[in-house]
């Protein structure tokens, strides 16, 4: 649907941004934000399809993707350079580009015909792959290990969504509730630090 196809490329510059702007904080030239930027905005996608066996993988098949994903990238070099942006902006942009691509991948997942819970997985790793990618490349513990809710958050949206399919709701509605829960669940995350019960082992 094309509501679904332009949501998607939304979460592809959301996510290519947050890309960017992690290369930015560890210094690396123009190559190595475009490297991140692309990898970031495709890496849970090009997972989700691989897995699935749906081949070729959706940026091979429709190129704009990584024509989005550059752009999104560059164009976040150039407003970091020209306008003062806040400091928490790559957890925002983390949080809209997760929340986008877990409800994106279980909606794509459940249209490639497979089960309510398969699909509410492929949506969790739709969303997080791309970010995790980004984080080991750049050095950093990836956020979907740290304290503050976020593989839950994208398993929230992706379990809101498939349950929303399987009572028959349009897909564009079960999209946007899907997103609405993880964004809000994340962003409740961050706000107030909401995480999982920890386990500490000390012999």
């Amino acid at each position: 649907m094309a509501v679904i196809f332009w949501l998607d490329l939304f979460g592809t510059a959301v996510f290519a941004a947050s890309g960017a702007l992690a290369a930015g904080r560890k210094d690396l030239d123009l190559f190595g934000v475009l490297v991140l930027a692309v990898v970031t905005a495709i890496g849970g996608g090009t997972l989700r399809d691989l897995t699935l066996g749906l081949t070729p993988v959706f940026w091979i098949e429709r190129p704009v993707y990584l024509w989005v994903a550059s752009a999104a990238g560059l164009l976040t070099v150039v407003l970091t350079r020209t306008a003062l942006l806040p400091a928490r902006l790559l957890p925002l942009a983390d949080a809209l580009g997760l929340a986008t691509f877990c409800v994106i991948g279980a909606e794509q997942a459940r249209a490639a015909g497979t089960g309510p819970g398969i699909a509410a997985l492929m949506g969790v790793m739709t969303g997080v792959a791309g970010g995790l990618i980004r984080d080991v490349l750049t050095g950093e513990v990836p956020r979907v290990l740290r304290r503050e809710l976020y593989a839950t958050a994208a398993l929230a949206g992706s379990l809101t969504t498939v349950a929303l399919l399987e009572l028959q709701a349009p897909p564009s509605l079960a999209v946007w509730c899907g997103l609405l829960v993880a964004l809000a669940l994340r962003l409740a995350a961050i706000r107030w630090r909401l995480s999982l019960p920890i386990f500490t082992h000390r012999p």
